[in-house]
């Protein structure tokens, strides 16, 4: 089996986490290609894929909301998340389903996206994001939220609580929201603030990831190819009109009736008083 016939196959058996990991590395493969300013060194990403703060920009293209999540500034950008996703996912998915994972990242990207937009507005900034990690600290806090006292082996470390990994990476953020890169700050912080949320109001009674579920499941019914019949040739028996009941009942009634009326002239007058056409229609229907 070649490199790319096991990657096919994890990519197939490897659950959404893993799907996800790659769908973020696709896109930064085709970003190499199409966005980068190779003079530049850097990322130019159009407007109907990363996230701008402007109202005019996103109002118009509501779909970068999600869009941007798939995308990242820097190799060491996409390298950091994606590692700190493959830890956030196992531990989300020792307690939660994958639709529920799903559901959490998708909504967890939309909602830190629209925190950023509406507070880089009203700060009066105007500047695009890109990257997942909104998503990723909605998954590693929800997780965190759930099981706070899991205990974590980290290389070098030993073991410690779920809790005091999370705790440093939020106070980080925080230490660090004024300082530099503050849109990222701000979808981390955001990101949290959702994966929290998330699990009170899913223990409560009320799963969120629902909504995602529900839209995905639409459009993939909506595109699932309808099973068709086979033409079934149908035969007919031809049968030849017969004639009205109601028809022969009328014919019946009036010739009985015309009877009647000529064996009552001859019960008043006679045979000889008929006429000739009477005695021949008596004659025919008495056969």
């Amino acid at each position: 089996m070649n490199i790319l016939d096991d990657l096919k196959l994890q990519y197939k058996i490897g659950g959404i986490s893993l799907r996800l990991i790659y769908w973020n590395i696709a896109c930064f493969l085709i970003s190499l290609v199409f966005f980068y300013q190779y003079s530049g060194g850097g990322f130019d990403y159009p407007n109907w894929l990363e996230l701008s703060s402007d109202p005019q920009v996103f109002i118009f293209k509501p779909w970068t909301f999600l869009t941007y999540a798939f995308f990242h500034s820097s190799f060491l950008h996409l390298l950091f998340n994606m590692m700190v996703l493959n830890f956030a996912s196992q531990l989300f998915l020792t307690f939660f389903t994958q639709k529920q994972y799903l559901g959490l990242y998708i909504l967890g990207a939309v909602f830190t996206g629209i925190i950023f937009s509406f507070s880089f507005y009203f700060l009066n900034i105007s500047a695009p994001i890109v990257g997942a990690s909104g998503a990723i600290m909605a998954i590693l806090v929800a997780a965190t939220t759930y099981q706070p006292l899991m205990n974590v082996r980290l290389l070098l470390i030993g073991n410690v609580k779920l809790w005091h990994i999370t705790g440093v990476i939020l106070i980080l953020d925080l230490m660090q929201l004024r300082l530099d890169n503050t849109g990222g700050h701000i979808s981390h912080l955001a990101g949290a603030f959702f994966g929290f949320a998330y699990i009170k109001l899913l223990q409560n009674g009320t799963d969120l990831s629902i909504i995602v579920s529900k839209i995905l499941d639409f459009f993939a019914n909506l595109f699932k190819k309808s099973q068709t019949t086979p033409f079934k040739k149908v035969h007919k028996n031809y049968k030849k009109p017969t004639e009205k009941t109601t028809s022969r009942i009328v014919t019946k009634d009036k010739t009985q009736q015309q009877i009647d009326e000529i064996l009552d002239k001859i019960s008043q007058s006679g045979y000889d008083c008929l006429t000739k056409e009477e005695k021949e229609f008596l004659f025919k229907a008495g056969k």
